[in-house]
């Protein structure tokens, strides 16, 4: 491996919402995420709707697929 091209792997810690605190290996320090595996659904089998900054009711606009528009069409 050639010498002084490639970054610094250094511990590094990352941190859900949920409190959850895992340590790692990385490139970047501090990593703050909103969801891991021991809050999320598919591994903790508990249904929890997962909706950052309105994403579902943007997409839901933009595609025309929110009730507004299911009810014109009737």
């Amino acid at each position: 491996m050639k010498k002084g091209i490639h970054p610094d792997y250094k511990l590094t810690k990352i941190t859900c919402v949920c409190g959850n605190v895992i340590e790692t290996r990385s490139t970047v320090e501090n990593i703050h995420v909103e969801i891991c595996s021991a809050c999320h659904p598919f591994f903790t089998g508990k249904q929890k709707l997962v909706d950052t900054a309105g994403r579902i009711d943007r997409f839901n606009k933009r595609y025309g697929m929110g009730t507004e528009k299911k009810a014109e069409e009737k």
